[in-house]
């Protein structure tokens, strides 16, 4: 029965997107069924991550076949942690949308596809197979082009075949990868494939094929240069499927980056000296495109940029306490980004725009809910003690112990550069007095809601500011399972051994 555990994540989800499509044409029902299965999924993941915490890596072979014949699903601690920081955002983004998503939109199916995407965001984080998990990414990519296009406007249009376009070319160099991969070693399995790939002779083979995993997931983790995609894409879908577009989507190509290149290619001086390259630049290019915008969430959209570049720099720089920043910045950054996208949609209902040069005013007018949009916004910049500014300091100290000072300069130079985007973002969008402004479609439509459907905005908001603040005030507990899962993924020898070993 506890093996089984590791399932019930994706059987949860299944379940809940197939009850909701018997309910399609019954709108308050999938709102109400919506929540409810989210809130299970969180109480689930919560067991699933305590399991794992107390009795350490776990495995269950598919159809009862011994690795590495079989399609195995692993739950180790970062596994764990993703499936639990993706229920988080999943309730709060199903609360938001039941509140800001409109009933049109809601009648397309736009509830049991968000639960499908939920379910491949979790199969991706438990498998153990590399064609799997290319399995589970396509999973993801049909049930994200469906979201995106939802409600069939221009700009979402031109968005989704940008973002689809570029996603499918990942989806073909990550394929080609895999069938190179199975050439040369004969395994699709993961902890497999470390021992496989460390003994094949020719390397510059395993680089050449290293590169192509590199380019696939660099593609859908949105790093310089494949970014261009993104910030075309991600400001057009309603705010709920931005937010967990922004939140979890290019979170996924990380975590896949993070666990082939700590699993399968390590110890390559060439590849990582690549990666520490893509990082510098991913730094400098994000932070410099978001300080042109004037959209709030194209200027959120090049901060996801921006700050993959954290992630990516303490994978290049393999070191456990670079792994640890970098993880404990992807654990803050999923949380952070998925509430700043809810953010924009709160100011969007108050106003009616986005644009920053229109804005002003907001704190006068609505005081509390400014303070509250305080926290994620100033979380993002890591000013001390709130969630962002810990994994900066990882990261620093990794790059001064391995004299990587190129990168460090970088990591200040991106933290500076957030700082400025949203000192002014604060000052032009809250703190300066309101212009007169012309009536729009939603002006003052924040004011005209009933008291439930304004909770449904600001209770998200507040739920994940809660746990922005949990991180940063509680940053040792924080700490310590980011340095478990840097433990775990720079010696990896027992993954391997529980994949393995398991006898079913």
């Amino acid at each position: 029965m506890t093996q089984q555990l590791i399932l019930y994540p994706l059987f949860l989800q299944m379940a809940i997107s197939i009850i909701l499509m018997f309910g399609w044409s019954r709108i308050r029902f999938q709102k109400i069924f919506s929540i409810f299965g989210s809130t299970l999924s969180v109480i689930l993941a919560i067991v699933l991550f305590n399991y794992i915490w107390q009795n350490g890596t776990q495995t269950i072979q598919a159809g009862n076949w011994e690795a590495p014949f079989g399609i195995t699903f692993v739950a180790d601690s970062l596994a764990a942690t993703l499936v639990l920081l993706t229920a988080i955002s999943g309730l709060a983004v199903s609360i938001f949308s039941a509140g800001s998503v409109l009933r049109d939109r809601l009648r397309f199916g736009y509830f049991p596809i968000f639960h499908f995407l939920l379910l491949g965001l979790n199969g991706a984080f438990l498998t153990g197979d590399i064609f799997n998990l290319y399995v589970w990414f396509e999973i993801i990519i049909i049930s994200s082009f469906v979201l995106i296009t939802i409600g069939g406007e221009k700009a979402q249009l031109e968005g989704a075949v940008k973002y689809f376009t570029l996603n499918i070319l990942a989806s073909m160099i990550f394929l080609t990868a895999i069938a190179v991969l199975y050439g040369i070693t004969g395994s699709l399995n993961m902890a497999d494939l470390a021992g496989q790939v460390a003994a094949v002779e020719n390397r510059g083979l395993v680089q050449i094929t290293a590169v192509l995993f590199l380019i696939g997931f660099g593609i859908k983790a949105g790093v310089f240069p494949l970014y261009f995609w993104l910030p075309a894409s991600y400001h057009t879908p309603p705010f709920a499927v931005s937010a967990i577009f922004g939140g979890l989507l290019t979170k996924v190509g990380v975590y896949a980056l993070i666990r082939v290149f700590t699993l399968i290619f390590v110890n390559e001086p060439f590849l990582n000296n690549i990666i520490m390259v893509i990082a510098i630049l991913t730094l400098v290019s994000g932070g410099i495109g978001a300080l042109v915008q004037n959209n709030m969430r194209k200027v959120f959209s090049y901060l996801i940029i921006c700050h993959i570049g954290y992630m990516i720099a303490g994978i290049g720089m393999f070191t456990e306490i670079a792994i640890a920043g970098a993880i404990f910045y992807l654990i803050h950054d999923i949380i952070v980004k998925t509430n700043l996208f809810m953010l924009s949609g709160v100011v969007y209902r108050i106003t009616g725009t986005n644009s920053m040069r229109d804005l002003g005013g907001i704190y006068a007018k609505y005081p509390k809910i400014s303070l509250l949009l305080f926290i994620p916004l100033f979380s993002l910049v890591g000013i001390p003690p709130l969630s962002g500014f810990w994994p900066k300091i990882n990261l620093i100290k990794a790059g001064f112990f391995g004299e990587n000072y190129i990168t460090v300069a970088a990591i200040i130079f991106a933290s500076f550069v957030t700082l400025v985007i949203i000192a002014k973002m604060w000052a032009e969008v809250f703190w300066k007095d309101a212009k007169e402004m012309p009536e729009r479609k939603y002006f003052g439509y924040y004011h005209k809601m009933t008291n439930l459907k304004r909770s449904q905005f600001i209770v998200p908001v507040a739920m994940l500011s809660i746990v922005s603040l949990y991180i940063g005030f509680g940053a040792e507990h924080i700490q310590e399972l980011s340095a478990r899962i840097a433990d775990e993924l720079v010696n990896s020898e027992g993954y391997i051994e529980a994949v393995l070993k398991t006898k079913n």
